[in-house]
């Protein structure tokens, strides 16, 4: 998926936190139709403020002393520890995947603006979306959701989710998921199977700018009611999670003098199965060495199962 195309599906909302948007000041059309409010310039108006460290945010990856976690706002590098792992795709491949943490397998909703007849998205429009890391329901996983606008709607016109379900347009839910974590301006993951664009796009949230990526290695739909598809993988810890201290607190089990883990991804982009929200099977760490690809893996004895979902986009493959 191409940078312009990412701009195309990000957005979401919670159907329970839709409520009439009554007050804004509205500023007629030339042709004396519909109204919208004035149009923004993205690059002129306040971004919001990220954190995808607070409490609120994150599960295994809480600000807390030491740990040295950006602070609220300023910009992540996600190509170095703790946010790539090195890992091994099902044949014993060399990978690298990027930690975004816990994520639900419900996406939340994109609204993605398209004039009423066409199957292009409104020129310069950003998406909307209505949460950001830290608020309920937000999650880096959306559901593309198209709006139909009239012909002489003015982009970035609307640039909040309250005040397009006010002009009460036609949204139509699609089974396209797209992986587009928002993160502080100026973040950096230049990693991307097959290619794509590494840089950020931007979108609206509540009338100011987020930024995101976009990681489109596989394409992406919903499964069963409308939920995020999952992938296996199986790790271990320097500590199993069954003892005092084990689990993610004692970080994964590596290679002797090495960031090489033997965490095994069940499929890889292309590959029957695959989605970057992986279903974490935890397997007795006895067994590391041992552990080369998923058949040796699958062989492991597990010590826990099925203890999270977590978002780990495809960083880099090889043999």
């Amino acid at each position: 998926m191409t940078r312009s195309s990412s701009r195309s599906f990000a957005s979401c909302a919670r159907a329970s936190s839709l409520v009439a948007f009554t007050s804004m000041s509205l500023v007629a059309c030339s042709d004396g139709g519909s109204a919208y409010p004035p149009p923004k310039d993205p690059d002129a108006t306040p971004a919001a403020t990220v954190d995808r460290f607070s409490a609120g945010a994150g599960t295994l990856m809480v600000r807390g002393p030491g740990n040295a976690l950006p602070a609220p706002g300023a910009p992540v590098d996600f190509d170095q520890a703790p946010f790539i792992t090195r890992g091994l795709g099902p044949g014993g491949e060399r990978v690298a995947y990027y930690n975004f943490d816990v994520r639900s397998t419900t996406p939340d909703d994109i609204y993605v603006l398209f004039v009423e007849g066409s199957d292009q998205p409104v020129a310069g429009q950003l998406n909307i979306v209505d949460s950001i890391p830290g608020d309920t329901d937000y999650n880096d996983f959306w559901q593309v959701v198209r709006v139909d606008v009239p012909a002489d709607y003015v982009p970035n016109s609307v640039t909040s989710m309250n005040a397009m379900m006010a002009q009460g347009w036609k949204t139509t839910p699609t089974g396209t998921i797209v992986n587009c974590p928002i993160v502080p301006p100026g973040s950096t993951a230049t990693l991307r199977v097959g290619g794509g664009d590494p840089g950020l796009a931007r979108g609206w949230y509540r009338d100011k700018v987020v930024s995101y990526f976009n990681f489109a290695e596989a394409p992406l739909h919903t499964v069963g009611d409308g939920k995020v598809p999952v992938t296996p993988i199986f790790v271990s810890f320097n500590i199993n999670p069954d003892q005092p201290g084990g689990g993610p607190p004692s970080g994964f089990r590596t290679e002797p003098g090495s960031a090489q883990t033997h965490n095994v991804i069940a499929a890889l982009p292309g590959g029957t199965g695959y989605s970057p929200l992986w279903s974490v099977q935890v397997y007795d760490n006895a067994a590391f060495a041992s552990v080369e690809d998923l058949a040796t893996a699958g062989a492991a004895k597990l010590v826990a199962h099925d203890v999270a979902t977590v978002n780990c986009p495809l960083a880099s493959e090889g043999s």
